[in-house]
């Protein structure tokens, strides 16, 4: 349940808050949509390299499913209207 909700909440959480922030930065709505995709896709795109070396005796039957079988399809759906809602509206 943790592994779950973690690979869930923590790429939403890390979306939304480079969505808001990037306002700070620039007013451009499809460089800060962008990039808060690119900060919600972090843990698929680094996860299976990063266990690798970091932890090389893991099992990658655990982190790949919950990188690419939760995140990502959940970051389709969800992440990226909300992502794109929140660079509209602030």
């Amino acid at each position: 349940l943790f592994l779950t909700l973690f690979a869930l909440l923590i790429p939403a959480l890390n979306g939304c808050t480079v969505a808001f922030l990037s306002g700070f930065i620039t007013n451009d709505i499809g460089n800060r949509f962008i990039f808060s995709i690119l900060a919600a896709s972090a843990s698929y795109i680094a996860v299976p390299a990063a266990m690798r070396l970091a932890a090389p005796n893991s099992d990658p039957g655990l982190y790949i499913p919950m990188a690419l079988g939760l995140t990502f399809p959940f970051n389709i759906t969800i992440g990226m209207p909300l992502y794109y809602a929140i660079v509209n509206r602030f």
